[in-house]
């Protein structure tokens, strides 16, 4: 896990798709381990949106060479609490580098508040910076940002759709 800014310029990236049970998923790998976990429904779309995070890198779709990194995810899809047993290539500001180091400590099945995960922080950051951080996630699930919910408990936005982020702490909730 590098502190570097989102620059994948001249990097080689290799990905796939899983179709799971909240949706399709594209992975993305590259040297340092997986850089993208999108979830959508439709592959154009997601294709787009992965050249779009990776701009400058060269990417190809290869699913035997993705096939480990799918299985995992495929599991990880329907068992949100596994743990995540893959190199993860996270780069991002210190406030999201905080954001997502403290999401993957917390347990499987809990949740935070924006502003509880905020005040918890080792860097000093806002409930907004948290937000902005969890819609920065590249990696849906293995940096489980749905776990972060409003300061009432309720269910408020999710990159990868509100009914998604429901479904991944229902999920989790009943491990």
């Amino acid at each position: 896990m590098t502190n570097e800014p989102t620059n994948f310029s001249g990097e080689a990236m290799t990905y796939a798709f899983a179709d799971t049970g909240i949706g399709t998923i594209l992975v993305a790998a590259g040297e340092r381990g997986v850089t993208a976990l999108l979830i959508g429904g439709d592959r154009t779309r997601l294709r787009r949106e992965l050249g779009e995070m990776l701009a400058g890198a060269s990417v190809r779709e290869d699913e035997t060479a993705m096939a480990g990194i799918l299985e995992c995810v495929v599991r990880l899809a329907a068992n949100p609490a596994e743990l995540v047993t893959f190199a993860l290539d996270l780069r991002g500001s210190r406030v999201e580098q905080a954001v997502w180091n403290a999401l993957r400590r917390l347990p499987a099945g809990a949740t935070i508040g924006y502003g509880a995960l905020a005040r918890s922080l080792p860097v000093p950051a806002t409930a907004q910076e948290v937000g902005a951080a969890c819609a920065a996630n590249r990696v849906a699930i293995a940096v489980p940002c749905h776990r972060v919910v409003k300061a009432d408990g309720g269910i408020s936005g999710y990159r990868w759709g509100v009914a998604r982020k429901r479904r991944l702490i229902a999920l989790e909730a009943a491990a």
